[in-house]
């Protein structure tokens, strides 16, 4: 399906086109890069309310600043389809965030205009004040620095972190807070409270007004009506509002709050502030999903919808003859509640995720258990240890990538300390079309070398269950990871009676000759699958489902080594310091001279595309460890075909 954009933002390839434009058109570019942008992800997918609610931000930054030169610096980046749309990759759009096609995100390889790569939040004000601190240490003098960072973000320590920096660094740049009370889900915290002060405040907004409309019509000069403003929004901030005393104590010159779906407003504003020196502050209040009103109207669904009629506004869902199995998140979702119905002492803990871990059916019935601690996931992980040392049994659920962020938290605050924190790692594995950002590729490593971790992966939804269960009765009183992919998994009727499972214990799921298939969580459905296509070639693999990374099944795997002279192992992290390299730790220890192939995902970032065909290119699908029992049994296979 051709979609083609409007009239003016078919001649828009870069933001030179953009300036070329009267003022008075930008109205109509924004209209025209929100229906593109609508167009697209209606047919292609994405995300989407983000995007929408900056389409007149994007417009005037380019329109006023000298990008790629102006450095523009985008928080997270799902909002960043204006941006790229504007600065040349408009024809290429329709492959956003498919296989081979373009990022999701903003990236540095793939634009010049990208200044920085992103995906996870927080990131944009320490990287801008990097960017701004080398400006001035070049004499870059003319080049301007910006950060665009939503309210959401700012609830992260990271950006307070950049902006307590910023305001002593007496660098020139400009930190933009995109305020719209909008994560993926709605923004929780003190702050997001300061802030609808702030805009909700009606007697500085009205002495603010009349101030600058004073100004305007005092016959002096811009330079006096520029100190004359400054000092005189300074006495009205601390006279009849605490407004700005946040990022005011922090050095940052504060303005706003204004509209930021004025384009022309938002041009003027950008412009005076380019031509004012040091750290500053613009506070703008946006809308989600601004301009297509089923996205406004609910802006978590919206977030990134999938296909949907833009017409009519109903998202399209795959029609199956079948029933199917549920996502894993939601059996975490729907077990919880189960086991705090039964143990009093289960808490939930999830950082500014409670859609996309389905915490939020416990936050919804138990919401004195249930918590949305905004994007903070060192919090969240030390918040969790601070419960456990009073007896209580966590379930803090963290995306495997995110988890990355809260790596010394894990380490100091629970390891340590021997705290039962149970770490529930939702998007495990490769991810699919958020690529490289998202891809939880390293957990199983990053967790094996702490002391007193128990790792641990589900095959399918009765075992996590069975691992959920067996995590809050913790009799090893030491922290567990329970770790998962995204999406479906493989068990229409999951809700299974659940069972305690001794720690540290796999399972033998068949027995074979010759060759054996070690398979650590969902990857064992792949390599089912595969054990059922090698029956045509005469070949009988052995299958265990390792269950533990840690502590490692030793008996089982006494077992496989002696059982079998060859050993597959296949895992859905990677292969440097996975459950693979622990197999053959543990083989060394004891002298097995088997020969081994591991499967897994390569040393090298792996990029976008849907989970089935990343699972493809790294060679542990179904086909893929077929091929490899194949080929270290070419030799059978030989002779049995000689033999005929």
């Amino acid at each position: 399906m051709e979609i083609n954009p409007g009239t003016l933002l078919k001649t828009i390839d870069s933001p030179d086109d953009l300036k070329k434009l009267p003022r008075e058109k930008l109205h109509q570019v924004c209209d025209e890069l929100r229906q593109y942008i609508t167009d697209v992800v209606s047919v292609h997918g994405g995300h989407f309310g983000a995007s929408l609610g900056v389409v007149e931000l994007t417009t005037a930054l380019h329109y006023v600043y000298n990008t790629p030169y102006d450095q523009l610096v985008w928080d997270v980046g799902h909002q960043a389809y204006g941006h790229k749309i504007l600065t040349g990759r408009r024809d290429n759009f329709p492959t956003n965030r498919k296989y081979h096609g373009l990022s999701g995100f903003p990236k540095r390889s793939e634009s010049e205009y990208d200044t920085f790569g992103v995906g996870h939040s927080s990131t944009s004000i320490s990287a801008a004040l990097g960017m701004a601190m080398a400006a001035k240490y070049k004499g870059e003098t003319d080049r301007k620095v910006v950060a665009v960072i939503g309210d959401g973000a700012m609830t992260a320590g990271l950006a307070f972190e950049g902006m307590n920096h910023a305001g002593v660094a007496d660098t020139d740049m400009l930190i933009i807070l995109n305020d719209n009370c909008m994560g993926i889900d709605p923004n929780v915290g003190a702050l997001k409270e300061y802030l609808t002060d702030i805009t909700t405040s009606p007697t500085y907004n009205k002495v603010k007004d009349d101030v600058w409309k004073l100004l305007g019509k005092l016959p002096v000069g811009k330079s006096f009506s520029r100190a004359m403003a400054h000092k005189l929004t300074d006495g009205l901030k601390g006279m009849v509002s605490s407004s700005a005393n946040l990022f005011e104590a922090l050095k940052l010159r504060y303005f706003g709050p204004i509209d930021g779906h004025n384009v022309a407003k938002l041009v003027d504003t950008l412009k005076d502030l380019r031509n004012i020196p040091g750290p500053k502050i613009l506070h703008i209040i946006t809308v989600k999903g601004k301009g297509y009103a089923p996205a406004e109207k609910d802006q978590t669904v919206w977030h990134a919808p999938g296909l949907f009629d833009k017409i009519t506004g109903e998202i399209k869902k795959k029609v199956y003859d079948l029933p199917q199995p549920p996502k894993y998140q939601d059996v975490f979702g729907h077990t919880i509640i189960e086991l705090a119905e039964k143990n009093e002492k289960i808490f939930g803990i999830t950082p500014a995720m409670p859609s996309g871990s389905s915490l939020k059916y416990m936050m919804a019935k138990m919401p004195d258990r249930a918590f949305d601690v905004g994007i903070a996931e060192q919090h969240a992980v030390t918040v969790s240890a601070g419960m456990a040392t009073q007896g209580l049994k966590v379930f803090c659920n963290i995306y495997s990538s995110f988890m990355q962020r809260a790596y010394d938290q894990v380490v100091h605050d629970v390891a340590i300390q021997k705290l039962p924190v149970i770490f529930c790692l939702d998007r495990a594995g490769l991810v699919g079309d958020d690529g490289p950002t998202h891809h939880g590729c390293y957990d199983i490593a990053y967790f094996r070398c702490i002391p007193n971790m128990i790792i641990s992966s589900p095959m399918n939804e009765g075992e996590l269950r069975n691992l959920m269960y067996t995590a809050q009765l913790n009799t090893t009183l030491l922290p567990i990871v329970i770790r998962y992919p995204r999406g479906e998994g493989v068990m229409v009727d999951w809700k299974t009676e659940m069972k305690e499972i001794k720690i540290g214990t796999g399972r033998k799921l068949k027995t074979g000759k010759d060759i054996a298939i070690l398979s650590f969580g969902h990857p064992g459905n792949f390599a089912a699958a595969a054990i059922r296509e090698l029956k045509n070639d005469g070949l009988n693999p052995g299958h265990y489902d390792m269950r533990f990374a840690k502590p490692l099944d030793e008996n089982l795997l006494h077992e496989a080594c002696q059982q079998y002279k060859k050993l597959i192992t296949v895992e859905d992290g990677s292969i440097e310091g996975g459950i693979g390299s622990a197999i053959l730790e543990f083989m060394a220890l004891h002298g097995y001279k088997n020969d081994v192939k591991i499967l897994g995902i390569p040393d090298r970032l792996v990029e976008h595309g849907t989970p089935k065909e990343l699972h493809k290119e790294c060679g542990y699908d179904a086909e893929a460890i077929a091929d490899a029992v194949r080929e270290m049994m070419k030799e059978k296979i030989a002779v049995t075909q000689l033999l005929g």
